[in-house]
């Protein structure tokens, strides 16, 4: 009887990796679209007139209704309550609707029409808000920035939602087992939408010579509607677990306030999820301007028109060297022969040298910017496979943060230097950026599972909704303050590619310095109150 209950899906490790690599997938298509207007920045000043405040206000509005209108909370309590499938569904079909919100904001059809005049009339000014300062609107700002801020927020609500049902649905499925392994591995996974988004969002929207910022956005809309389908096979898969296991998630114990307060009263707990928004405040926001950054610090000049590094068959040929590198360099993590190991990974380091060959002849921002999760996508299984088996979480933590203060302030000081330098400014923004993901790579293989070491397993996806709430804050006001400072150091500067980024840079530098310094903290408290983040999570 005890060996028939054994035999579920989760015992197979082919049934557990495949549930990963759905939720993986639906993650995958929402990093694309999170920032799909992120290397466009140039493209939506030119033809919707949006400049950096205004880019920067609707960036953030993604997460506003969950940190001021507490859905993350709700989106918590429906998670315990509901069980990771059902929220699994809900959150694609809300991304999905608020994608295509998204799409026709920046879409011709919006401009010119009586919804336009609408939300050039309305909308400036927001009672409490306004006088709180943080009003997602502003007197001025153009109206399909505001249309398009109200999809993003919806979408902003799903993709959250998505974040935190992620990361519950992988404590189902790997507790006990490989959970570090594979909450790096999914975020490895995740973070190639990135890459993709800075590949293929200047692609489609200068796709046959006529720019069109609205065939980006499409693109990602046709991604939502695949997260979706991924999020439903998802569901059959997990439902199917509970039929064998006999757990049902809809009859989780009652949520509780008092379960909050449990929470909130772990100084455990708030030393991760303040050191969450540090550290993703320093990296997410910054996305968002990254291409922008590299067009004005970056000596390029186009290649020919009739060369094969200006045609479109580039792009494609660029995007599949940028999977054999991410393929073959996570592949390498599993090989138990040592000769396949270092084949893979000498397969990996090739194609990653000739896919930085690649953006260096197409003088390109973008794809220069697309190997951001390259590194990561290489090293976070071996970090995961690390704190599974020896811990370390902590400590992973503060690296991190090291390595985030140096690239930031690389780019704000030594970057700078080489302009006019087309060979050796390529070379260091390459280099910075590659450290720069693999920094990022150390937080979710060390951060996210350490959360269930924090707090009861009842009350987990509460946990998950206010780490990622607190962390919200911090992704709403960054991308807004990084416009403001733009345009408050940079007056009278109209061209998008003549900005100086010196003062947003050192801003973000000094959130990876709070970091450091929490990341300490963490460290001795743990050691303190044994809370075990230093500790294996697969006890020998």
């Amino acid at each position: 009887m005890t060996q028939a209950i054994q035999k579920t899906l989760r015992d197979s490790a082919a049934m557990r990796w495949t549930a990963l690599l759905l939720l993986a997938l639906a993650m995958f298509c929402s990093y694309i679209f999170m920032d799909i207007l992120s290397p466009i920045k140039d493209l939506m000043q030119e033809t919707r007139g949006w400049d950096s405040t205004a880019f920067g206000t609707m960036q953030g509005s993604e997460v506003f209704l969950n940190v001021f209108v507490f859905f993350l909370i709700f989106a918590g309590i429906i998670l315990d309550k509901m069980g990771v499938r059902f929220t699994a569904v809900l959150s694609a079909a809300v991304m999905l609707v608020g994608a295509c919100v998204k799409w026709y904001a920046v879409s011709e059809a919006f401009m010119g029409s009586s919804l336009e005049t609408w939300f050039n009339n309305n909308l400036n000014y927001i009672p409490l808000f306004d006088e709180l300062g943080v009003s997602p609107f502003y007197e001025g700002m153009p109206a399909s920035a505001k249309f398009a801020a109200c999809g993003f927020m919806i979408f902003g609500c799903g993709c959250e939602m998505a974040g935190i049902t992620v990361s519950r649905g992988i404590v189902k499925w790997f507790k006990g087992r490989e959970m570090a392994l594979a909450m790096g591995s999914e975020m490895a996974l995740a973070r190639l939408g990135v890459a993709t988004c800075m590949i293929f969002s200047p692609f489609f929207a200068r796709l046959g010579g006529e720019v069109s910022v609205s065939r980006s956005v499409a693109f990602g809309v046709v991604l939502m509607c695949i997260a979706l389908i991924m999020t439903i096979v998802y569901f059959f898969m997990d439902q199917k677990l509970d039929a064998q296991t006999g757990e049902a998630e809809e009859k989780d114990d009652p949520f509780k306030v008092s379960d909050i307060g449990k929470i909130l009263s772990d100084s455990g707990f708030w030393l991760v999820a303040l050191l969450c928004v540090l550290y993703y405040s320093a990296i997410f926001p910054f996305q968002k301007y990254a291409v922008n950054m590299l067009q004005c610090n970056l000596t390029l000049t186009p290649p020919d028109a009739n060369s094969f590094w200006a045609s479109p068959s580039v792009t494609i040929v660029q995007y599949v060297i940028m999977l054999v590198v991410a393929a073959a360099g996570f592949a390498s993590n599993f090989q138990k022969r040592k000769n396949m190991q270092y084949g893979l990974l000498a397969v990996s380091v090739l194609a990653l040298i000739t896919y930085c060959y690649m953006g260096y002849m197409r003088q390109s921002a973008e794809s220069i910017f697309a190997v951001f999760p390259l590194l990561a996508v290489l090293i976070t299984p071996i970090l995961g496979s690390y704190l599974d088996h020896h811990g370390k979480a902590a400590s992973m933590l503060v690296l991190g943060s090291v390595l985030l203060i140096a690239c930031h302030l690389t780019f704000a000081f030594v970057l700078p230097m080489f302009k006019g330098n087309a060979v050796g400014g390529i070379i260091i923004a390459y280099a910075t950026i590659l450290v720069l993901g693999a920094s990022f790579s150390l937080v979710p293989a060390s951060l996210w599972p350490s959360v269930p070491k924090l707090v009861d397993a009842k009350v987990i996806g509460s946990a998950y909704a206010l780490i990622f709430w607190i962390q919200n804050i911090g992704l709403w006001l960054f991308p807004l303050l990084i416009g403001k400072v733009l345009d408050a150091t940079n007056p009278g500067v109209t061209d998008p590619t003549q900005f100086d980024y010196t003062a947003p840079l050192v801003m973000l530098a000094c959130l990876g310095v709070a970091a450091l310094i929490l990341g300490f903290v963490l460290k001795a408290v743990d050691k303190k109150k044994g809370i075990g983040l230093e500790e294996p999570n697969i006890k020998e």
